[in-house]
């Protein structure tokens, strides 16, 4: 099941890739001293930034999520056998959603670097 899901991401990636490969190259026009068009360099930067901002977001929020959950029925768990550990059970849980709230600044700041 897992060697399927990652058959099918890689082969979305690949073809993601691909479109934005032609795209950049659609885009291309004018060549720097090296004999790369700048407007190329410039979308791969623009792409790089994009994938990058994705890759963090989706990192911490998978991160996050994984964390709450393992957090959270821990502290259900606990806080069924004694109640008065509830409050400080439910702090535990709120740092872990603190890391995707983390990833998401990290995104917004690559995003406005485009």
């Amino acid at each position: 099941m897992v060697r399927l899901v990652f058959r099918k991401i890689g082969t979305i990636g690949a073809a993601l890739a691909a479109i934005f490969l032609a795209a950049a190259a659609a885009t291309a026009q004018e060549t720097t001293g090296s004999g790369i068009p700048s407007d190329l360099l410039s979308t791969y930067r623009t792409i790089g930034l994009g994938a990058a901002a994705a890759f963090a977001i989706a990192a911490t929020v998978i991160g996050a999520a994984w964390a709450v959950g393992r957090i959270g029925s821990a502290a259900l768990g606990a806080a069924a056998e004694k109640p008065e550990l509830l409050t400080r059970s439910i702090l535990f849980v709120a740092l872990a959603e603190g890391l995707a709230v983390l990833g998401f600044a990290i995104a917004m700041m690559l995003i406005q670097k485009m």
